[in-house]
Order: structure tokens, then C-alpha cells, then sequence
């Protein structure tokens, strides 16, 4: 059996225990996204806690997601002109 010092948080891998070796930043592929999961200052028993931080694509932003036009819509973009 290996030791494990580590125990994710959250997201998809919720509960599971792995060998971090003090990694900052855990970057996890599933089902063809990025699951990124952090240390915390938490420990449980002798494991660090690391929680879940968020999904992103690994191809980076994709065109057609976002335009300016929903961008002005928000309230906090009220007084900002839509990009050419």
C-alpha cells in the first residue's frame, strides 16, 4: 500500500487520498477538462487538505462564449464601452 499524505476536497475527486509531496497545485485531467484542486493550511489526521479550485478547458478560452454586448449588460460594466 502507499503512504498518502494528502486528501482532496471537493469537486469531482472529493475524499480521495494521494501523494501531493507538497505540490502547490494539483491539475487533474477528467473526461477531457482540468480539475485544478490547492493546498490549504488545513490537515486531517497527517494530511494536507487540498481543495477543489475549479474546472477549466484545457484548450484555453473558446471563441463564441462571451461578447461585449453581455458584458455591458452587467451593472459593473455600465460605464465601459464594448471593444472593436
Amino acid at each position: 500500500m502507499t503512504d498518502t499524505d494528502a486528501l482532496l476536497q471537493g469537486g469531482p475527486r472529493d475524499g480521495t487520498e494521494f501523494n501531493a509531496d507538497g505540490a502547490g497545485l494539483i491539475e487533474l485531467e477528467i473526461n477531457g477538462m482540468v480539475h485544478r484542486y490547492i493546498p490549504t493550511t488545513r490537515h486531517t489526521e497527517d494530511k494536507v487538505v487540498y481543495t477543489y479550485d475549479g474546472m477549466v478547458d484545457p484548450n484555453g478560452a473558446q471563441d463564441g462564449v462571451e461578447s461585449a454586448e453581455d458584458r455591458l449588460a452587467s451593472p459593473t460594466a455600465a460605464d465601459r464601452e464594448p471593444p472593436d
